[in-house]
């Protein structure tokens, strides 16, 4: 059985669907609608709609107030790359990978390569070095797969 929050984030991809990667919502009105606390909205837009999951959720308060949630399409993996700043946690990074892999941006063996060296166990340092350390490991990484020339099964260059 799907949770609370699953419900709520599927109810809000369909919106995504309906309006070409746009949706409106009044956080009140979709917290009566599944009979919940508006905190509960909250936490479901802030955890499973961020920018490395691809989306910017913008408020405005008030009384007409909404919330936008805007899915972002990259249009190439610089667009990744940019938006990481200094320090990068596992579970961004995680969410960064799994964008670029849905996406089609980075095949199943350079998605289990980056993620195994961005994991926690690997950079066994104290924090927030290891944040740091992690970010700029990533950016590496990204700059590295998507300036390589891209070759066949045979070695030859595509």
């Amino acid at each position: 059985m799907a949770s609370l929050a699953d419900m709520i984030e599927e109810y809000i991809l369909s919106l995504l669907k309906e309006g070409d990667g746009v949706a409106e919502i009044q956080r009140t009105m979709l917290a009566s609608q599944f009979r919940c606390v508006p905190s509960q909205i909250t936490y479901v837009l802030s955890s499973r709609f961020s920018p490395e999951r691809g989306y910017i959720v913008e408020s405005k308060r008030g009384g007409g107030g909404y919330i936008r949630v805007v899915k972002v399409n990259l249009e190439d993996a610089s667009q990744i790359v940019s938006s990481i700043g200094p320090c990068i946690s596992q579970e961004e990074a995680y969410a960064y990978l799994d964008r670029l892999l849905d996406g089609g941006y980075i095949e199943r063996q350079a998605y289990e390569m980056m993620k195994a060296a961005l994991s926690r166990k690997v950079l066994a340092i104290d924090l927030p070095v290891r944040d740091y350390i992690r970010a700029n490991i990533f950016k590496a990484m990204l700059n590295a797969y998507f300036s390589a020339p891209k070759t066949r099964s045979d070695g030859y260059d595509v």
